[in-house]
């Protein structure tokens, strides 16, 4: 995907994708593949992108939007640059470096003569001064104009609440609406607001790319449904067959205590849940309609809402989420080597190491360890993984509440609970690396080997590597407990697998065979 110009003969776009290991962009790859474009992502870590089901498709490079080379590198030959990256949780200075990011993007895609920009944002209350907007919509605001102003075409799309399986939005609606019958709420669900269903955005996103020169501007994205909060969480409930909820609005709790009250009730962890929460103070309702006359709606027109949740509920009980706002690694996560590794050197690092022969085939003992965690568990005393998570999510850490993308199968670049998938060789490995709140660097190693006919060797290893003091207490503060929370790790893990060779399930436990995913509910 090399030079300049106007594409294929065949129409065909060369399109760079920028997020794509995010809820977004992980599920517009194969749309704008199945449209007949090329695709090339670009990544901070493209092996985190190996095992997505078009990764063999898509041309993946390494690079950062904070590195003007790698960006113009990625850039070189682009005829449409998609721009679905944002710093959000990166601490006090995310404005500072989306604005320093979406420069960078600007300048590079205007000096290697990219045709358009397409960018995905949030969509911003009117007559309201962005000053007085929550960060998080100022920040996404600003990127909005800064790549308006790059002398490339640009496609600004704005939308609201996204409803889709697996977004962070719909997560939110839906463990607050099923887990509490009554519910006591902040005053922002009376705000009106106008969700869009996810397969809608990726429409939009994937016609953006055709859309002639003279068209630079911001379109608002929006469904048929406007709602306000505690609408969306009623209609939830009737669409789920939940019994009717009661919603009470209370005035006195700020986006803060809101965003921890989200953070305890639902897998969204707080530093999530708050712009979120403070995007929905003021009323988000599309001004215009402009984009329907770009890029039409199909036959039936833009999805309802009862329709997306319906779309949603189905593909979450089908096991066909393709893509979690869990999806892209937390900003400002670990990205060393493992310490064992050649090129790690330095420090302390603490081990623990668990072995034990299984009476089991490797197949079954590996169907244990890629179905761990999740509602799973980790197979030794609940309480203290229990304890750890309410911890981390205290602390304002993710917790244990993530889940899942899929009950059975596991990718690189996964979210496990507070886990992610840094590693898997099926059948063979499962490496974690952590991302609750340490004062170091930790990662989980799960190894499977055969042993003879019908038995495997369990290998597990926990590894540490403390910072500073802090992390050297933490270390020793822990360690009496490895025995019983590492120890039964090992043993349960085991008789599972034997428990599954002697009961003579085929499939092992935790295994259930599902339909390709599909990235549009």
């Amino acid at each position: 995907m090399s030079g300049h110009g106007g594409g294929n003969d065949d129409g065909a776009l060369r399109c760079l994708v920028t997020g794509a290991s995010g809820y977004i962009g992980g599920r517009l790859v194969p749309e704008l593949l199945a449209a007949g474009h090329r695709v090339r992502c670009l990544a901070r870590s493209p092996g985190k992108l190996r095992d997505h089901p078009w990764a063999e498709d898509a041309e993946i490079v390494r690079g950062d939007v904070l590195d003007a080379d790698s960006v113009g590198a990625a850039l070189d030959g682009v005829d449409v640059a998609y721009y679905l990256v944002h710093a959000l949780g990166t601490g006090k200075d995310f404005e500072r470096t989306d604005r320093e990011a979406a420069t960078i993007f600007a300048e590079q895609a205007r000096r290697a003569g990219v045709r358009r920009i397409v960018y995905l944002g949030g969509l911003t209350p009117e007559g309201v001064p962005e000053r007085e907007l929550s960060p998080h919509l100022r920040s996404r605001a600003e990127v909005g104009h800064i790549l308006l102003d790059s002398g490339v075409p640009t496609a600004v799309l704005r939308a609201a609440v996204i409803i889709g399986s697996g977004s962070a939005s719909f997560e939110m609606l839906r463990y607050l609406t099923e887990r509490l019958p009554v519910m006591v709420t902040p005053s922002w669900v009376a705000t009106r607001i106008q969700p869009v269903a996810v397969r809608d955005v990726l429409r939009c996103l994937v016609g953006s790319a055709q859309l002639p020169a003279e068209v630079s501007r911001a379109f608002d994205l929006g469904g048929p449904d406007v709602l306000t909060y505690r609408d969306m969480m009623l209609r939830y409930a009737a669409v789920a067959g939940l019994p009717r909820r009661l919603v009470v609005g209370v005035p006195m709790l700020s986006p803060g205590l809101s965003s921890h009250w989200v953070g305890l009730v639902t897998p969204v962890p707080a530093s999530i849940a708050r712009p979120l929460t403070e995007s929905l103070r003021h009323e988000v309702v599309c001004h215009e309609h402009d984009i329907d006359t770009w890029v039409p709606p199909g036959p039936g027109g833009r999805l309802g809402f009862d329709d997306a949740v319906r779309l949603a509920l189905r593909r979450v009980q089908e096991a066909q989420v393709a893509t979690r706002w869990s999806s892209a690694a937390l900003p400002g996560a670990p990205s060393d080597p493992l310490p064992t590794d050649p090129d790690w050197a330095g420090g302390s690092l603490y081990e623990d190491e668990r072995e034990r022969i299984v009476d089991a085939s490797p197949a079954r003992l590996w169907a244990v360890v890629e179905g761990i965690g999740g509602e799973h568990g980790w197979y030794s005393f609940p309480l203290a993984w229990a304890v750890r998570g309410w911890l981390d999510r205290l602390s304002g850490g993710v917790g244990l509440r993530r889940g899942r993308r899929d009950a059975a199968r596991l990718r690189v670049g996964d979210s496990l609970d507070f886990w992610r998938v840094e590693e898997i060789d099926p059948g063979r490995l499962l490496r974690l690396r952590a991302e609750m709140r340490l004062p170091g660097l930790a990662w989980l190693e799960l190894t499977v080997e055969p042993v003879g006919a019908g038995r495997a060797r369990y290998r597990q290893r926990a590894l540490f590597h403390p910072r500073g003091l802090a992390g050297q207490a933490y270390w020793w503060s822990v360690a009496p407990f490895h025995a019983v929370v590492f120890g039964g790790m090992a043993r349960n893990i085991a008789r599972a697998a034997e428990r599954s060779a002697r009961e003579g399930d085929p499939s092992g436990p935790g295994v259930h065979p599902v339909a390709p995913p599909s990235g549009k509910g």
